[in-house]
């Protein structure tokens, strides 16, 4: 005799199937969206929020961390200020409360003949739309894909130069809730594009955000992709970004994060045409209690290409920094050149830090590394510092200034740079 064993659904679970139970007839989308919610939905309902048992998701343990499901957000009751980067010139497209407001945007298409810019549900036609990303499989996305409540679709097209940065400005507004936008980005053959992608909210509410982005970058593309995570002190983010890059094709991407009570920033990323040159990098400031994970997949399923994956955090109270990287090379992707490392700089005795990067090679003609470090500040250069009159606080300041400065200077774009930096400046202030 035997019999099938399921483990028992969490409350949060339970509160999920009967919200999709409750509202999939009401959810936007008709046709074959609908078919798309209901195979992504059996996905998450077969195998459950991610756990630690889940290898990928063994630091970052939804099942513990998500006792109570939240209820759908409602539409923002009245128009809001959409929050910017100090010192950026963008245009600013609001995603509030998971949902497009064109009234609280401050971007029209109708003036860049080089952009096309649809709601979501209103971008047919295109297979992105129907989620075939990079990382499709992993459960958030199932989930995302189950509840998704809207979001945006651009193409930029064949040749175009976007000067100004455009910028997907994710918002929440209103009591703790959960969102789950989604926004396709199509960048053409021969077109430039940078796009900032930021995410706010206000501090005590225990808001949670599972958001999807997916990039499709044309032969001979350039893309910066700029990802701002500033959300309130009890928020839950789980953000997924899905990258698809075509032949000699030049994408950088970097990811900043000082807020969130829980965040993990995921990506996805495969190259499927020769020649491509990637830069993946990023920087989180995290204290007290915060915990903030960046999960990265970087598939090399074409030869010739170059990927550089550079990661820095500053760990203090007792925040919880976590680094998983992947770099796959398939057998006919000959002549790769991959490197991999991630640094942590650890403020105080109870701040830990877990980075695991990984190499899975299956061709014989490639140049490949990783590395990896988690350590305190130098305490000889601390002491050079003081010796020549500069206070302890400061000298500590400027040290973490420098190491979180590294990162910064991935970044293309000098205002940005310039904004981010300023921001971890503040940040280092604040501290104290």
């Amino acid at each position: 005799m035997s019999a099938d064993v399921r483990a028992m659904k969490t409350p949060a679970e339970q509160a999920l199937s009967s919200a999709f139970a409750a509202t999939r007839g009401k959810l936007p989308g008709k046709g074959a969206v609908v078919a798309l919610r209901d195979d992504a939905f059996r996905r998450f309902d077969a195998s459950g929020l991610p756990h630690r048992r889940i290898e990928e998701w063994k630091y970052t343990d939804l099942r513990a961390l998500i006792r109570e499901a939240k209820p759908l957000a409602e539409p923002a009751a009245s128009k809001g200020v959409v929050p910017d980067l100090s010192g950026v010139e963008a245009s600013r497209i609001a995603i509030v409360n998971g949902r497009y407001e064109p009234g609280w945007s401050d971007y029209y298409s109708s003036s860049d003949p080089g952009v096309v810019l649809s709601e979501l549900f209103a971008f047919v036609g295109e297979e992105t739309a129907h989620g075939l990303i990079p990382g499709k499989d992993d459960i958030a996305v199932s989930l995302n894909t189950a509840f998704m409540t809207g979001g945006v679709a651009l193409r930029i097209k064949k040749g175009a130069r976007i000067c100004k940065p455009i910028q997907l400005a994710h918002i929440f507004s209103g009591p703790a809730a959960a969102t789950y936008p989604r926004c396709v980005v199509i960048v053409e053959k021969g077109a430039q594009l940078t796009l900032i992608e930021s995410f706010d909210g206000p501090s005590g509410a225990d808001y949670q955000v599972n958001s999807v982005l997916e990039l499709v970058i044309g032969e001979g593309a350039q893309v910066d992709h700029i990802k701002v995570g500033r959300d309130g002190d009890a928020a839950l983010r789980v953000s997924t970004l899905g990258v698809t890059v075509d032949a000699k094709a030049s994408y950088r991407d970097f990811a900043f994060t000082t807020g969130g009570g829980v965040v993990r920033n995921q990506t996805f990323v495969r190259f499927v045409r020769e020649g491509t040159e990637a830069s993946i990098s990023g920087a989180t400031l995290i204290k007290g209690r915060q915990h903030v994970d960046n999960t990265l997949v970087i598939e090399h399923a074409a030869g010739g290409c170059t990927s550089r994956e550079r990661f820095r955090s500053v760990l203090d109270g007792e925040s919880h920094g976590i680094f998983q990287g992947k770099i796959v090379v398939e057998p006919h992707a000959q002549k790769t050149d991959a490197k991999m490392a991630s640094h942590a700089l650890l403020l105080s005795d109870e701040a830990e830090a877990d980075n695991k990067p990984e190499l899975e090679i299956f061709a014989d003609d490639v140049q490949c590394g990783h590395g990896a470090t988690a350590g305190a500040l130098d305490s000889g250069l601390k002491f050079y510092l003081m010796s020549r009159g500069i206070p302890e606080k400061q000298a500590e300041a400027l040290l973490i200034q420098a190491f979180i400065g590294q990162a910064i200077e991935e970044i293309a774009d000098e205002r940005i740079r310039e904004s981010l930096m300023q921001t971890a400046v503040n940040w280092l202030g604040a501290r104290g």
